[in-house]
């Protein structure tokens, strides 16, 4: 509740210094998403990666801080004199979230020691989401939380167990020790032009690469993301847990019903890992991890005006050495436009 109140007021106050400008009655307003990821989704398992939840909401844009972006690097403006769409439109993005990692066996107290370590991740996340119209999506994202036994991943998993009867998890005394978290993501999507099939669908192909820089995670991505639908506009997916392929909050709110299939496929050259790696600041349990790491999705997204809703379904590759198979998990979202 604490972190919830904090967002709140932080988006007041950025609506509040917003500068005035002319109302556009479809220009999306404050839209909020929370989003759901579990490996028994899909998956049926209870290990690694085995819960994410995330709220985040996304500002309508703020010309303060389009004006700002124009002043980063890779935040490079489309001729918004002869394409007026493609102009940028940045937004403030601030969100919540908790990762939850553990060993295949949580029924075993003692520590695991070629399995990878119990650990927990609980951040506040303040980020700048920009896009040109339907033609590019920039992401940049400084994520600010703690992991170990104040990410409260413990109490969370346990109280879930509970209420559900499920494995009671024995192994939490071998977390992870506590340790402040500073990440910092970056990601870009291009969309290539959208083409005509029968029927009247239509697809679209969305490259994209990005990175991360911090103690929680560090790597490098690289992928692509096809979709299909009946009316693919100035949508790059549905927002995602990281590391992932990319996706956002923002949507443009339409009249009746609308949908999209996707699949996609995603490559990482992970040189940190925290929650294979160790804690980094002190000893810990550790495993050997891969630096190769693969995902593919596929899913489907569907829009009834103001309300799109999503569901993902996420296979990834081993991620440290010894690990007996790849995972599977499912993501679910719902997306509001106020």
């Amino acid at each position: 509740m604490f972190f919830v109140r904090i967002l709140i007021l932080i988006l007041t106050v950025l609506c509040v210094y917003d500068e005035p400008r002319p109302a556009s009655a479809d220009e999306p307003g404050l839209t909020c998403s929370v989003q759901f990821e579990n490996d028994f989704f899909g998956g049926g398992t209870d290990r690694h990666f085995t819960h994410g939840t995330r709220f985040n909401c996304l500002t309508q844009p703020i010309k303060w801080i389009t004006d700002a972006a124009t002043k980063l690097p890779w935040f490079i403006l489309e001729d918004a004199l002869t394409h007026p769409e493609n102009a940028l439109q940045t937004r403030a993005s601030i969100s919540v979230g908790q990762n939850i990692y553990t060993p295949e066996d949580i029924t075993d107290p003692q520590l695991i020691t070629e399995d990878r370590p119990y650990a927990g991740w609980l951040y506040m996340g303040f980020g700048l989401v920009a896009n040109q119209g339907s033609k590019r999506y920039d992401k940049l994202e400084i994520d600010i939380g703690v992991v170990g036994p104040l990410s409260f991943a413990e109490e969370v998993q346990k109280s879930w167990h509970s209420i559900f009867d499920l494995r009671k998890p024995e192994g939490w005394d071998n977390q992870l020790e506590n340790e402040p978290g500073v990440n910092l993501f970056y990601e870009q999507a291009r969309r290539l032009e959208k083409n005509t099939l029968s029927y009247g669908l239509e697809y679209d192909v969305i490259p994209n690469f990005g990175g991360s820089l911090g103690n929680v995670f560090t790597y490098a991505s690289a992928g692509l993301i096809l979709r299909i639908g009946p009316d693919l506009d100035e949508d790059f997916g549905p927002p995602r847990i990281q590391p992932s392929l990319p996706g956002g909050g923002f949507f443009r709110s339409k009249k009746g019903f609308n949908w999209y299939v996707f699949a996609g496929i995603e490559g990482r050259a992970v040189l940190h890992n925290i929650f294979l790696d160790g804690n980094t600041f002190s000893d810990s349990h550790s495993v050997d991890k891969k630096l190769w790491v693969g995902d593919l999705q596929a899913g489907i997204a569907i829009q009834v005006h103001r309300v799109r809703m999503s569901y993902t379904q996420i296979y990834r590759t081993k991620e440290y050495h010894g690990q007996d198979s790849a995972d599977s998990f499912g993501s679910l979202s719902i997306s509001y436009q106020f």
